[in-house]
């Protein structure tokens, strides 16, 4: 096992400036993901971690030691890439040991660890077969086995499970958890899918633009997001805002009024915040149907879930916003009111940074 960290990393294609000056520690033993949509930079960051893409500027550091101009295969490292790029013509054995025997590992080596990579991955009656046999997320696992074997400090995931379908990613997703216990190794993976990133890290790592937005535990980007971005974009659906404005205070916290007129006594301090260009924020649970609710709007569209039921509102002065229906679903067009569970609610200012909720900082 190692660690990993990047010092000051920028990527640069001519004069497109792709990631600037980005620094992050990851302990040994720590399952890290990079979060963000398309063309954040996620991928170009792990390849570059990799040494399959080179790097512009800063430094890269495996187990301490400086990999930044290292070959790819001096790095201590495996990777597993989101199309499994098995041998056609191999069976899984060969597909599992080509690696090693091309640096030279002895085959009394080579037999033993396809032998414990084949156990916990459950890969030991497919052994014999060729990738053309095995379903899309038995090959996956395959791909996972040959990074396995190597017996890296780290291992390198790069959206591996968005070729399989819902039911397999599932699946899937639970098999990379119990991995990641079983072998205790530092992982890094890379995805835009959000539900992977919530249920597989330990710490997440949300990217814009070619930067870190935040780096956190699942459960403080959900309950405490430093930024209105992060906010909006962890969470399905992400939380909803509304334009306030700053009235006057009670007992130390800031008093909004939303569009319409009515005022919310919130639970962030008005220490540091700003008088105007404010935001409300909150999450689809924490906004009910109630008949004094202070926020008003036409449903325009009832999701049901299954689980839950989602109605998404048009409210007075232009906002959406979505929220999660306790009891009986309200029926399309119908005008409605709002309360706000302002235990769980934030605000955010002009540019973007986050303005807790006393309560959530419990």
């Amino acid at each position: 096992m190692a660690g990993l960290k990047l010092e000051n990393v920028c990527k640069r294609y001519g004069a497109v400036q792709v990631i600037e000056n980005l620094s992050l520690d990851v302990a040994q033993g720590e399952f890290v993901v990079f979060l963000g949509p398309s063309g954040c930079g996620k991928t170009s960051l792990l390849r570059m971690v990799a040494g399959l893409e080179a790097v512009s500027g800063g430094r890269i550091l495996i187990g301490g030691r400086d990999v930044t101009q290292a070959a790819p295969g001096l790095r201590n490292l495996a990777m597993v890439f989101q199309h499994y790029a098995l041998y056609p013509h191999m069976s899984v054995r060969d597909n599992l040991a080509f690696g090693l025997r091309n640096v030279g590992i002895p085959a009394d080596e080579i037999a033993r660890r396809i032998q414990e990579s084949a156990r916990m991955l459950e890969l030991d009656a497919l052994l014999e077969r060729k990738p053309g046999q095995l379903s899309g997320g038995q090959r996956q696992r395959v791909a996972i086995g040959r990074a396995v074997v190597k017996e890296p400090g780290i291992f390198l995931f790069d959206e591996p499970l968005s070729n399989l379908d819902a039911a397999l990613r599932g699946r899937t997703r639970l098999e990379l958890a119990q991995l990641h216990q079983r072998l205790g190794a530092t992982m890094v993976f890379v995805t835009h899918d959000q539900i992977e990133a919530m249920t597989l890290a330990t710490r997440i790592v949300v990217m814009k633009g070619g930067a870190i937005e935040q780096v956190a535990t699942p459960a403080e980007l959900y309950r405490r997001p430093a930024t209105r971005f992060v906010a909006g974009f962890i969470g399905t659906p992400g939380m909803g805002f509304v334009p306030v404005e700053r009235a006057a205070d009670a007992d130390g916290f800031a008093v909004v009024t939303v569009p319409g007129g009515q005022a919310v006594v919130t639970r962030v301090a008005v220490a540091g915040l700003p008088s105007t260009g404010l935001s409300l924020g909150a999450r689809p649970e924490n906004l009910r149907i109630a008949e004094q609710g202070p926020l008003r709007g036409r449903v325009e569209l009832v999701e049901f879930l299954g689980e839950r039921t989602l109605a998404h509102l048009k409210l007075d002065g232009g906002s959406s916003l979505i929220i999660t229906v306790h009891g009986m679903a309200p029926s399309m067009g119908s005008h409605v009111a709002v309360s706000v569970d302002v235990a769980e609610a934030h605000l955010f200012d002009e540019a973007g940074c986050a303005h807790h909720a006393q309560e959530a900082l419990s």
